[in-house]
């Protein structure tokens, strides 16, 4: 229980990363903020949590709204006292051509997968920085959920590439900022994980994607990257993991 007496908050946690992140946490003693939309899904995730002898504490929220997102951090320090975690895994995929793209889904995944992050961040950022200089842990925890695509460029990935180098980019420059404060920022990056990303594909492009992973018979399950996540922030005061690239074994790239 080495998060005994701390918060956290994990964005999307309604399913997939965020819901199994959520689970781990908690399993380590921490109190669990879950924010998403989906607000049946978290609060039957939510009595899970206490079923199980945790704490949990939901927000229904669009973090891509600035006053909503500013809201998850607001209702978890209000709930708990405190804020020691940000887990920022809320995410969207939509893959495609560049040429002749819908605007609207590059505007979706800026608006998610990095404005929403960056402003969650920041509103996060007073709370996580008194914790570190406080028991039970004196260390506070940023951790970005970000791809594969935030290190290799694809054809037909182009702004999802984008977002996810951005997320990689200023975690690196956040990273430099308050690291000496022991705020850590860690870099999660995965391959292939079984979720909801690729159900919001459109046909045609779900269609074009078969063959990019055809070879992989065993994928990542959310709980293998729940389980970097709680490893990186269960890690003495003075071990920093600032990034983990995570692949299933059969996957080349």
């Amino acid at each position: 229980m080495i998060l005994n007496d701390t918060v956290a908050v994990v964005t999307g946690a309604s399913s997939g990363i965020g819901e199994a992140t959520a689970r781990a946490l908690a399993l380590q003693g921490a109190r669990v903020v879950l924010a998403a939309r989906r607000r049946e899904r978290l609060e039957a995730l939510a009595h899970q949590v206490e079923g199980s002898g945790g704490k949990a504490h939901v927000v229904e929220a669009d973090v891509t709204d600035p006053v909503q997102g500013e809201r998850v951090i607001e209702e978890a320090v209000k709930a708990f006292g405190r804020l020691d975690i940000l887990i920022n895994n809320a995410g969207v995929m939509l893959l495609g051509p560049i040429v002749n793209a819908p605007v609207q889904e590059w505007h979706r995944m800026i608006d998610l997968n990095l404005t929403a992050l960056l402003r969650c961040t920041h509103a996060a950022l007073p709370h996580l920085l008194k914790a570190a200089s406080e028991q039970p842990r004196r260390v506070a925890d940023v951790v970005n959920i970000s791809s594969v695509a935030g290190r290799v460029a694809r054809m037909n990935s182009g702004v999802y590439n984008a977002t996810k180098f951005a997320v990689g980019a200023f975690s690196e420059s956040l990273r430099q900022e308050v690291t000496t404060r022991h705020v850590r920022v860690g870099l999660i990056e995965p391959g292939m994980v079984v979720t909801e990303l690729q159900n919001h594909l459109r046909p045609e492009v779900r269609e074009a994607l078969k063959g990019r992973f055809a070879s992989i018979n065993d994928p990542l399950q959310a709980e293998d990257i729940a389980d970097a996540i709680a490893y990186m922030v269960t890690r003495p005061r003075h071990v920093a993991i600032n990034e983990m690239l995570i692949r299933p074994t059969e996957q080349e790239g």
